[in-house]
């Protein structure tokens, strides 16, 4: 009786497990039943003979087995089969050929088939609930959620959602001044949801675009709405963004709309991202505009474009130059993906003074190599050099800097004593 008495209560444990993780009850019948047919087919060889009845509302099971009567000479199977005799002890009316259906004891079988039905039930739920998992946040990749910071090691976070859920944000997803402690409530999208080896891992991410993207969808009514697009974003978490932005309402200002009264709408969206500077620009179809506008604060003097390529080579004054660079070369960067053209920056200079000079006439006084380095970047005369920015010279060419300025000063040398 005691044993009936385990089995019965195994059964009501796994009843409290479904309602904790949401595996509905048609499923944990089905699994129930599954896994007590899985154990007499491990004990008998086959569970085609037996019936299984589980009684969710009352919280226990019935277990039937069908034998047919066979001569009590003939009895070789008696998983299968049940004798005359022993047919007619039930009811004195059975004959050979008809079937005998009694109810199991399932604590009759033992121990060892109790502790095979519990492993094997913890088994098939696992296998649910990793597959719950997986669907739910599958569809839930590319939208923000929140969760409670659990555990901090160095390469990643881990987190649990309301249901107790495990996700993971990985140091490379994080802004690089972020900080938490334990117990503290961390916002994120969900990036991907990686399923190797039916094992789901949900990664979120707070340096994707997407993030920014989502941050203001739920900051803007007017996006949320379909007002306002959101053409194109372009981050360096935690440092800088540029997110282009497109109204189909003339009488709607997207700019003004994204950054609110006195900055009231972005104000909160740079606060969750550690204070990244947010550029919110007039999207244009007009891509000599586009990469104007991307450029800002620089004010730009002409642009030659090569649509085939997606490169623009962008002519300015000296003075402006530093502005469409940027901070460690930050807006130009950014407004290269923003655009997604390659943006060349030069500085504008007066070429009626002097005429240019090709730069293999320099063969004598700078190296071939040094030379084709620069010429494969495409810089192919001396006031193209002159023109470029030493800083991007050194980032495309990869010449060391001391080098750069040995050939700067040779060119200039050269329309100096001109």
């Amino acid at each position: 009786m005691a044993k009936k008495k385990e089995t019965i209560s195994l059964i009501d444990t796994f009843s409290e497990f479904k309602e904790l993780k949401n595996i509905d009850r048609t499923t944990m019948v089905s699994v129930l039943e599954e896994s007590f047919r899985s154990v007499i087919a491990k004990m008998f060889g086959t569970d085609e003979n037996y019936d299984v009845i589980v009684n969710p509302d009352k919280g226990d099971f019935e277990i039937y087995r069908n034998r047919e009567v066979v001569a009590d000479a003939d009895l070789t199977n008696p998983n299968r089969q049940v004798s005359l005799t022993e047919a007619q002890r039930i009811d004195a009316s059975y004959e050979e050929g008809e079937e005998v259906t009694d109810e199991v004891d399932f604590a009759k079988f033992g121990r060892r088939a109790i502790l095979n039905l519990r492993q094997t039930l913890a088994s098939k739920i696992l296998e649910l609930e990793k597959d719950s998992i997986y669907n739910k946040y599958i569809d839930k990749v590319g939208t923000i959620i929140n969760a409670e910071v659990y555990q901090i090691w160095k390469k990643e976070m881990l987190l649990l959602d309301d249901e107790g859920n495990e996700l993971l944000l990985p140091k490379t997803e994080q802004i690089p001044s972020d900080y938490y402690r334990k117990g503290e409530t961390a916002r994120a999208v969900v990036a991907r949801v990686d399923n190797k080896n039916n094992n789901p891992k949900i990664i979120l991410s707070r340096t994707s675009p997407m993030f920014l993207r989502r941050l203001f969808e739920l900051e803007v009514p007017e996006i949320n709405d379909g007002l306002i697009t959101i053409k194109n974003i372009a981050r360096i978490p935690g440092e800088r963004a540029k997110i282009a932005v497109e109204s189909y309402d003339d009488r709607i200002d997207p700019v003004g709309a994204c950054v609110g009264v006195k900055g009231s709408r972005i104000h909160g969206i740079v606060r969750e991202l550690r204070n990244e500077n947010i550029d919110v620009i007039n999207y244009t179809a007009n891509t000599q505009l586009f990469i104007q506008r991307a450029l800002s604060p620089a004010k730009i003097s002409s642009i030659n474009l090569n649509e085939e390529e997606h490169k623009a080579e962008v002519y300015l004054k000296p003075e402006e130059v530093s502005l469409a660079i940027g901070k460690g070369g930050l807006n130009i960067k950014l407004a290269s993906m923003l655009t997604e053209y390659t943006i060349d920056v030069f500085r504008e200079l007066d070429d009626t003074v002097n005429e240019d000079i090709y730069l293999d006439e320099f063969l004598d006084e700078i190296d071939e190599w040094v030379i084709n380095s620069i010429k494969a970047i495409g810089l192919d005369t001396a006031k193209a050099v002159l023109n470029a920015p030493r800083e991007l010279l050194v980032e495309k060419t990869d010449l060391e800097e001391e080098t750069i300025d040995d050939v700067l000063r040779v060119l200039k040398a050269e329309f100096d004593e001109e």
